[in-house]
């Protein structure tokens, strides 16, 4: 058996794992995809080609730096509440599926801009939408982003092992996820304004989690304190 500071300390090194390398990925993508505009998305992508096959890695490796955080998460947390933390590892793994699935319509525009007999408006068009089924696969991604923060906001609150604070701020975190890819999806223009508004409680509370596992890993429960909350 793992300690649980042990279990802790893994849990936030795969997470602050998770955030670098899912974060480079995103921000490497922002360079290449011109919304819109099929012929610089394909000129861009052209022209550095390996710079997105890095991006493309370093979303696959964050996937399943997700998984293990889950699942280490659960062995930290399974004694607390089984149920709920299955939950987390559920979410966690549709999420990280989908995902996986999103990044296969990057690989084929990846190889729609380097197939020299791949040229032409037609293929720049067909490249574009490669780009655009991932951005919008990624968005409804983002319900499961949130999801899994609420089984862990849960499990964070009642275990005593965290600050409550954070249990409740990842619960926040969950919602404000979720209502950004609503938002984002029946009102474009306004999700795009509010977007950071709604995401950032989730941002404070991972960030939290991933210092707080790190330096801190966990609390040890007082000898009464039960699962139920109630003491023995």
């Amino acid at each position: 058996m793992q300690s649980p500071q042990r279990l802790a300390r893994i849990a936030g090194l795969l997470y602050l794992a998770v955030a670098v390398l899912g974060g480079s990925a995103m921000f490497l993508r922002t360079r290449f995809y011109e919304p819109g505009d099929p012929a610089t998305t394909a000129d861009k992508l052209t022209a550095d080609a390996g710079l997105f096959r890095v991006a493309v890695a370093a979303n696959l490796a964050a996937s399943m730096c997700w998984l293990f955080t889950a699942m280490a998460l659960y062995l930290l947390f399974k004694h607390v509440n089984a149920n709920w933390a299955g939950a987390m590892v559920i979410f966690t793994a549709a999420g990280a599926t989908m995902e996986l699935l999103n990044m296969a319509h990057e690989v084929l525009a990846l190889v729609l801009a380097t197939d020299a007999s791949g040229t032409g408006a037609f293929a720049d068009a067909l490249l574009l939408l490669m780009f655009d089924l991932r951005h919008y696969g990624s968005l409804i991604a983002q319900i499961f982003f949130g999801l899994w923060l609420l089984p862990m906001g849960y499990l964070a609150y009642v275990s005593r092992m965290f600050p409550r604070a954070l249990g409740v701020l990842l619960g926040i975190g969950c919602v404000g996820w979720i209502a950004d890819t609503f938002v984002r999806l029946l009102a474009p223009n306004l999700g795009a304004a509010l977007s950071p508004f709604l995401i950032a409680p989730a941002g404070i509370a991972e960030f939290t989690a991933i210092l707080w596992m790190i330096v801190k890993g966990v609390r040890n429960p007082s000898p009464d304190w039960s699962p139920t909350g109630e003491t023995r």
